[in-house]
């Protein structure tokens, strides 16, 4: 059954699935709804809270389907919108919620408000876009995809006029200036929502809106919207949520939580970088240096927290020497980079050890915020560098050790994209079926760190407090809820570490493991000492001591 707490997504851990990637359902190479709902028990044994999908919709898939061409319709390659019904009412049956990719900025040129609006200027649709007769206008909004445009506008030889696009020149921009363009998007949050989804993750939100001598960012006119589309959902959808996607520093980021009015959750971008700096460095002081410059939220926001995605691994948000270190530790080879980023999956980026695997997804469990798994990184997959653009990160799920990897059933020349088969991340070595018959491989552990997590609200809504040990490779910090304290130790070194706390605020209290629930010494006046394995961790639940010698949740006995 559905949590009925209407903040749910606070203690969610979600789980993102291309429907083209997970598994195929009909045999024709491609994943689709039936192949989804046939491995909704293994979300569910797993863990998963949530589903976020990636766009189904019908797409000429210049950009993987997030060039849309009709947003009220299913892709034919995936199924039909029954079986996304009958899909959406499987997940809520086993209590899983489902929110799915919205792009609100922009349409595919071949959605039939484009191919309407470019044909005479008198088309009721030319005002869905937004037109030039120069390509001067704007001149201070940045361009995106360095890669591969010049230009935030392109000449429409059927239009005789430019047209504006904030990412690929195939994919026009919305003019939200025109009230009948917000009215259709909020049309379509209300047809989805009608069929049982549980929100949206928003796509490109901070680029809705164009004002002459800006740069067309986090513009005023943006939040106006956006805080009505909160106020409608929240009217006719109780409990169902908003995901901003704003590729921002948090500052810019915190106005789209506004009062608590605007977007439920966003994602903290630039903090992932940084997850991978304190590794790689062994210095903990990249990530307490993005949680200084991270403003305090509303209560009932959230941020988001992952380690890869569907996309490159954005640099976007880092300086150009942070860009530098990060392209010459993870991305030697220049065809593992893509745009202002990195096109690699977690585990090749940690050159399979398993020890940093387990340590960032630590760092991402316990962090403030809801974490988000990239399906298929909970067995380690891998990548194929030489495939265009960013389908590399975006091949077959790896199911069993079968043909296919289990994901079809189909000829392997006619899957959408070849499955992993090299020597190190084949389907043959790292599938589902392999890991889940053994108990301590990764994906056992990923299982057991999700319903720990699940078990401690103070993950998902707890304050954090940083302790500064004179050891900076070991990062330690106390997460508090109600009448929890849990203090989270990780060493960020290859070497095992040394660790002196200072917990004499909890002097009484007794930490207990929580993995294993094994006792530790009880916390004194003096300095706590602890020793790390290298790449080690604790979770540890400081509990106090009860006054008649015992402590709360377990009985007392000599350590």
């Amino acid at each position: 059954m559905l949590s009925t707490d209407p903040l749910w997504y606070k203690d969610a851990v979600f789980y993102e699935i291309h429907v083209k990637a997970f598994a195929d359902g009909n045999g024709d190479g491609i994943g689709d709804f039936q192949g989804l709902i046939g491995k909704l028990d293994y979300l569910q044994w797993l863990g998963v809270d949530c589903i976020w999908l990636l766009p189904f919709y019908p797409s000429p898939l210049k950009d993987d389907g997030y060039d849309v061409a009709d947003f009220l319709q299913v892709a034919e390659q995936y199924g039909t919108m029954d079986e996304v019904r009958h899909f959406l009412d499987e997940a809520h049956r086993r209590g899983i919620r489902v929110i799915v990719d919205l792009v609100l900025n922009h349409t595919s040129d071949q959605h039939t408000w484009f191919q309407q609006a470019r044909s005479s200027p008198q088309s009721p649709k030319r005002g869905f876009y937004v037109w030039s007769n120069n390509d001067r206008t704007y001149g201070k909004a940045r361009i995106i995809f360095i890669d591969t445009e010049k230009s935030n506008w392109t000449w429409d030889p059927e239009a005789k006029a430019f047209y504006w696009h904030r990412f690929f020149s195939h994919q026009p921009d919305l003019n939200y200036d025109n009230p009948e363009v917000r009215q259709a998007m909020l049309e379509t949050m209300a047809f989805w929502l009608d069929q049982g989804l549980d929100g949206f993750r928003c796509d490109a939100v901070p680029y809705l809106f164009e004002r002459e001598g800006t740069i067309c960012e986090n513009l005023p006119e943006t939040h106006t919207y956006l805080k009505e589309v909160r106020r409608k959902i929240d009217v006719a959808y109780q409990g169902r949520i908003l995901l901003a996607e704003a590729n921002q520093w948090p500052t810019d980021v915190r106005p789209y939580f506004g009062d608590g009015d605007e977007f439920h959750m966003a994602f903290h971008f630039p903090l992932m970088p940084r997850l991978y700096m304190g590794v790689q460095s062994g210095n903990r002081d990249p990530i307490i240096d993005m949680f200084t410059h991270t403003p305090e939220i509303p209560p009932n926001c959230q941020w988001c927290l992952f380690l890869r995605n569907h996309d490159e691994l954005t640099l976007e948000m880092c300086s150009g020497e942070e860009r530098d270190y990060m392209y010459y530790t993870y991305a030697r080879d220049p065809k593992m980079r893509r745009n202002i980023g990195i096109a690699r999956r977690l585990a090749p980026l940690l050159e399979n050890d398993r020890r940093k695997i387990e340590l960032l997804n630590s760092l991402v469990f316990t962090l403030p915020g809801s974490p988000i798994i990239y399906y298929g990184d909970e067995i380690g997959m891998g990548d194929n560098v030489q495939l265009k653009d960013r389908d590399g990160v975006r091949t077959p799920m790896q199911w069993t050790m079968d043909r296919n990897g289990g994901f079809s059933n189909c000829d392997p020349a006619r899957l959408y994209l070849p499955v992993v088969a090299d020597p190190i991340y084949g389907y043959q070595s790292v599938n589902v079926e392999s890991q889940k018959a053994m108990p301590h491989t990764l994906l056992q552990w990923m299982k057991q760190m999700i319903k720990v997590r699940k078990q401690h609200p103070a993950f998902g809504r707890g304050t954090i407090t940083f302790l500064r040990p004179a050891n900076g490779r070991v990062l330690v910090y106390v997460r508090r809820h109600e009448d929890t304290t849990l203090l989270l130790v990780h060493n960020l070194a290859g070497s095992a570490q040394p660790v002196e706390l200072d917990l004499k605020e909890f002097a009484g209290s007794t930490p207990v493991e929580l993995l294993g629930e094994a006792r530790f010494p009880r916390v004194t006046e003096r300095p706590y000492v602890l020793t790390l394995a290298a790449y080690g961790y604790y979770w540890l639940n400081l509990v106090p001591e009860h006054p008649r010698g015992e402590f709360y949740g377990i009985e007392q006995t000599a350590l």
